[in-house]
């Protein structure tokens, strides 16, 4: 079943994508959330209006995430947390630390961009990975210290 996407769905498409899903998919889960419209003829032309209109605002975006990618750079992030003797941390390294260490390196991401490769529950180093735009994606490192 075809349908467009109206918001970014992680794993499926990016908003105004025209895919194919299941229909069970579609019909109970994505368009009763809202988060897709059947891709009727009508909806389509819409959307093809849609997607001219703002095709010059995306290019100042992707210029914009391209930036924050390059000032973002090499820059190894260091997250302290409480652990115990045998390195183990006490919980987990979140999105919303890695968020606050880049914004502590005057960075501002959205934690809901960043993913982190595995758990992280024990001191040592990591890679994240920053969705900033559909099209740039920045790979960061980060190091779990012992507070």
């Amino acid at each position: 079943m075809e349908i467009i996407l109206k918001k970014d769905i992680k794993g499926l498409g990016y908003r105004n994508d025209l895919v194919n899903v299941k229909p069970g998919y579609a019909r109970n889960y994505l368009i009763p959330e809202g988060y897709a419209v059947m891709a009727t003829t009508s909806a389509v032309k819409q959307r093809d209006e849609t997607i001219k209109q703002v095709a010059h605002k995306a290019e100042k975006i992707k210029t914009d995430a391209e930036t924050l990618a390059n000032a973002i750079g090499d820059a190894k992030l260091t997250i302290p947390a409480k652990a115990g003797e045998s390195g183990k941390i006490f919980g987990a390294v979140t999105t919303t630390q890695i968020a606050e260490a880049l914004k502590a390196k005057g960075h501002d991401v959205d934690r809901k961009q960043i993913s982190i490769n595995g758990e992280v529950k024990s001191l040592g180093e990591y890679t994240a990975e920053i969705d900033l735009h559909k099209e740039v994606k920045k790979t960061i490192n980060f190091e779990v210290i012992a507070e």
